[in-house]
């Protein structure tokens, strides 16, 4: 098969590279890996919601661009390639702002989506689903959200929350039906919870980056109205299983070490000139055209992916793969980074002797996390055994 672009799309991936390229040029951001989606500047998303670049793939009647998912790799290819600064909108554009769309009330609609697609003040999502016993096993999920008249009262604790210190809302997974006669599958909730509401709070978790990222949240007595309750009640684990293919099908899995990435094969090409007896350089050379190979299939899965939603099709067993694949190709990225740059790549930011200020040290720490984000590698595996190869669970 021979993959192409239309003649159009050509255009808007040329005119998103001219827009980041401006951008960069301005010292706007500067092109630097790290974890996914960094980099929280609203006034950047508000650059790209005056382009009609939140919400793309949205229905026009309400506020998207009715465009297609291919067009949507398209313009997160060229973000994510030079790690455009969009961590304040893209939480929201990618999943909540699509699940609003297809389980919300017309109030949410309403009131949410236009806000979105503007990037509007205190817009900010984060993602409170895992917890200390419910991770990639969300069916353990103990948080309770208990209905009492037009209110619920959430209690229990959420664990590696995403940007939460900096979010407005966060996106919640609570048990609403406590029998052990119901399955637990189909006794859980979803609701948006005001961040600053009375009840929550926010501590760090400080990774072995040594970055602020994640956060356990902690929710005591907090009372939000029904309104903020998303689709129906004890329905929210067929609505997360829709919103999932959303998070773990987008390019953002193959690119959020790019940057590594380009810095590997621009290093080969110059040991070349010089090394091009040395035993060590043919290994080099037959890692980096492997490397290639394998960055080029997680592209064209990527790709897939996306022309699988807009064939109308769901791309469940297709997200699962695509993840997977993208992510522990990202971590043989950054293992052979190391590897062909030698010691010196670890050394971290402040040393003299420091690579690319830090970068690969960096984003080699981060590495464990990408199979665990979003769903594990040994889950995902599972989804495509149970839904593609259509296997027996025992």
């Amino acid at each position: 098969m021979r993959f192409t672009f239309t003649e159009e799309q050509n255009k808007f991936r040329q005119t998103v590279r001219d827009f980041l390229q401006a951008e960069l040029k301005a010292g706007i951001f500067v092109t630097k890996s790290g974890g996914l989606a960094e980099g929280n500047n609203q006034e950047f998303s508000k650059k790209m919601a005056q382009r009609g670049w939140i919400g793309l793939t949205w229905p026009q009647k309400y506020g998207g661009q009715g465009r297609t998912y291919v067009e949507k790799a398209i313009l997160i290819e060229e973000l994510f390639k030079v790690q455009a600064p969009v961590a304040y909108h893209f939480l929201a554009d990618r999943q909540i702002g699509p699940s609003i769309i297809h389980f919300g009330s017309e109030w949410q609609k309403e009131y949410f989506l236009p806000r979105f697609v503007k990037a509007d003040e205190n817009m900010k999502f984060c993602l409170l689903f895992s917890e200390p016993n419910a991770g990639s096993d969300l069916v353990n999920v103990a948080t309770t959200a208990t209905k009492e008249g037009d209110f619920y009262t959430l209690r229990g604790q959420k664990v590696w929350t995403s940007g939460g210190h900096q979010s407005d809302y966060g996106w919640l997974l609570a048990r609403t039906k406590i029998d052990s006669s119901v399955p637990r599958h189909e006794s859980c909730s979803q609701f948006i919870v005001d961040m600053k509401a009375p009840g929550v709070t926010v501590r760090p978790i400080i990774n072995m980056v040594g970055c602020h990222t994640f956060n356990e949240v902690f929710l005591d007595e907090v009372k939000i109205d029904r309104k903020f309750m998303v689709g129906q009640e004890n329905d929210a684990f067929k609505q997360i299983m829709a919103q999932m293919d959303y998070e773990r099908a987008g390019m953002e899995r193959l690119l959020q070490n790019y940057p590594v990435y380009e810095k590997v094969i621009n290093y080969v090409k110059e040991m070349g000139k010089t090394r091009k007896g040395d035993p060590f350089y043919h290994w080099v050379q037959d890692s980096v055209a492997q490397l290639e190979i394998e960055f080029n299939i997680g592209r064209l899965l990527c790709y897939n992916t996306a022309w699988t939603i807009d064939m109308g099709r769901k791309p469940t067993s297709e997200a699962a793969l695509t993840k997977a694949y993208c992510n522990q190709y990202e971590q043989r990225l950054n293992d052979l980074a190391t590897r062909v740059l030698g010691p010196a790549s670890q050394i971290r930011e402040g040393s003299p002797w420091t690579l690319y200020d830090g970068e690969i040290a960096d984003c080699y720490l981060w590495s464990p996390s990408y199979a665990l984000q979003g769903g594990s590698v040994e889950v995902l595996k599972n989804i495509v055994a149970l839904r593609r190869l259509e296997l027996p669970r025992k």
